[in-house]
């Protein structure tokens, strides 16, 4: 019987998915870009940080260019107790559904989400730690 269980149980760990893990080159841009990124907010540099984010922010007509962001995203996002967590937490990497290589850092009830893009890695979504 477990003999039976361990031959049922095989294929599906073989078709597991693998944890994406990021190659070198790409590790070390995220780490520039993310080392700007943390020194921007070290200092409260909102527009250093409007012009590492991938505007119209979350694809919102309201938040469309970086004054928007600076006055409606920046405070409230970027509050010190998140601008201490993004500056100190782990990024973890991952590749979505579209292929597109994300970095997460999780603080508290909220995920940053910062994107490879054409032009490089932007902060591209706040949201829910779900």
């Amino acid at each position: 019987m477990l003999v039976t269980a361990l031959v049922n149980l095989a294929p599906a760990v073989a078709q597991a998915p693998k944890k994406a893990v990021a190659s070198p080159a790409l590790q070390k841009e995220f780490d520039g870009f993310i080392e700007k990124f943390r020194a921007a907010l070290r200092t409260n540099d909102s527009a250093a940080v409007a012009g590492m984010t991938r505007l119209p922010f979350m694809n919102d007509s309201a938040i469309r260019d970086a004054a928007q962001f600076r006055a409606k995203t920046y405070p409230t996002s970027f509050t010190p107790k998140n601008r201490a967590c993004v500056q100190r937490g782990k990024a973890v990497y991952d590749r979505d559904q579209e292929n597109n290589d994300n970095y997460f850092v999780f603080c508290g009830e909220l995920i940053f989400v910062f994107t490879k893009t054409p032009a490089g890695f932007l902060f591209t979504d706040v949201g829910a730690n779900d």
